[in-house]
């Protein structure tokens, strides 16, 4: 028999049917218009948590001002469909109103590691994340929390956060699910058109050509960005809007590779606006 999924609005609904789950809980946030990333961190939340919750939220506090929120795509009936068939237990589709109520002013800000990459173009936006996650850990106090490693900063700011904040969650990093063409998975796909969904893999080409040229001993982390830059500046479609080197833990800028990089990069196809990254050493 299968077990009925347990769909809620309100904060309080969350917290009684919490309650109902035997733990240890896992809890993967969501902005909905699910895709198999989203699915491979709930299958890999199954295999280690005794429960999994999910939250549906266009969370509006991390987009800025000229940024597509209201064109965001959504799809709540097909995202819980998918959900039901994933075998999670809970999930929170809350209302703006449920998240942040009349009146809101408290806001969760991590400094240093939010200046640059993703912090210096989208002002504000990693504001937007942590207090949103931070809400969401309070609302459902999981034991674990997945994120997918397309999202490497975010990722490294929630887990500065946590540890910050001393969240009893541990934070769990999936890999990046990529399709065939090694395309990263993400909702903003949708907006490509045919043309533009095909020049949208010179982000993976980018990656790998630097990654190739790491791997056959060049640490020089200049040399590795201009690489990026140069695949990049050959696809007509496609226009970097930064591309980094940083050292994985501070995210900053590196000169040479000693330890562990984080190659990242933030490109527009046509009007669409994507972000890739690869780990090094």
């Amino acid at each position: 028999m299968t077990k009925t999924m347990m769909i809620v609005k309100t904060l309080p609904e969350v917290r009684q049917a919490r309650g109902k789950l035997p733990g240890p809980l896992g809890l993967v946030p969501t902005m909905g218009y699910l895709h198999e990333g989203h699915l491979s961190l709930v299958r890999r939340a199954k295999e280690v948590c005794a429960s999994v919750a999910v939250s549906i939220f266009v969370n509006p506090t991390q987009f800025g001002p000229k940024e597509d929120l209201s064109r965001y795509p959504r799809n709540l009936e097909g995202d819980l469909s998918l959900l039901r068939e994933a075998g999670v237990d809970l999930v929170w589709t809350p209302d703006n109103e449920d998240v942040y109520p009349p009146g809101f002013q408290t806001w969760v800000s991590v400094e240093n590691l939010t200046l640059p990459l993703e912090g210096a173009v989208r002002p504000g936006h990693f504001r937007g994340v942590t207090t949103v996650v931070a809400k969401l850990f309070n609302a459902f106090t999981p034991d674990r929390a997945f994120f997918g490693q397309k999202d490497a900063q975010q990722a490294a700011v929630i887990r500065r956060m946590s540890l910050d904040l001393n969240f009893p969650v541990e934070i769990e990093i999936c890999p990046t699910v990529r399709e065939a063409d090694g395309l990263a998975m993400s909702s903003r796909n949708a907006y490509l058109n045919p043309q533009e969904r095909q020049s949208a893999t010179v982000l993976f080409r980018a990656l790998s050509a630097a990654k190739t040229a790491f791997e056959h001993g060049d640490k020089d982390a200049g040399h590795l960005r201009a690489l990026v830059e140069f695949t990049i500046a050959a696809e007509p479609l496609a226009r970097l809007q930064y591309v980094s080197c940083a050292d994985f833990d501070s995210l900053e800028e590196l000169e040479q590779i000693r330890g562990r990089a984080l190659l990242s990069l933030a490109v527009f196809v046509g009007d669409t606006r994507l972000i890739d990254n690869f780990i090094l050493g």
